[in-house]
């Protein structure tokens, strides 16, 4: 009689939220502000988890952009998770650090695309980008998580370093689908 030998799990890298998290606080990003969704779950675990971070769940997504207006006025850098549902929540908001050139970056997890299920998401999932750019926040999208890796580290500097007002779409595609 033979037995099986277990074998070691192959080194991996980290997950992409493991990741993403590592890059935020690469680039000295000490405020998060969110409301709550399963595409942001685990980046929102390490945000929390984190002692230097101040991690802010939000009632609405235009409190974020005060709330990252607020951390540049005090010498901090922010980001805002939101659902693309939340963009249209806080258009208005969006024009105080378009005008006043305060870096922005949020990472919008897309709805409304790629297998939904719920009908009342697809109108703003469809609208996102376009809402966004028409109110002067720089667009940029993500596929694969790559993708998003490699497009968050350019737009931290061009947030940042350019006082630029940046939303990066997360695609459902690459989140997954959702069900009730």
């Amino acid at each position: 009689m033979t037995t099986a030998t277990a074998l070691s799990p192959p080194a991996t890298e980290p997950a992409w939220p493991d990741r993403l998290h590592t890059l935020l606080r690469g680039a000295g990003v000490t405020q998060a502000s969110y409301v709550p969704d399963a595409g942001h779950a685990r980046l929102i675990e390490l945000l929390r988890a984190d002692p230097a971070v101040t991690a802010t769940v939000l009632t609405t997504e235009e409190e974020g952009v005060a709330i990252a207006t607020g951390a540049w006025l005090g010498g901090e850098r922010s980001v805002i998770l939101m659902q693309s549902s939340g963009v249209g929540n806080c258009i208005n908001a969006l024009s105080l650090p378009v005008i006043a050139r305060v870096p922005l970056l949020m990472l919008v997890t897309m709805r409304g695309e790629w297998a939904e299920f719920n009908p009342w998401q697809v109108p703003m999932g469809q609208a996102t980008e376009a809402a966004l750019t028409a109110i002067g926040v720089r667009v940029f999208r993500a596929d694969t998580p790559d993708e998003l890796l490699a497009t968050v580290s350019a737009a931290l500097v061009e947030a940042f370093d350019s006082d630029q007002q940046i939303a990066i779409l997360i695609s459902q595609k690459m989140l997954g689908t959702k069900t009730w």
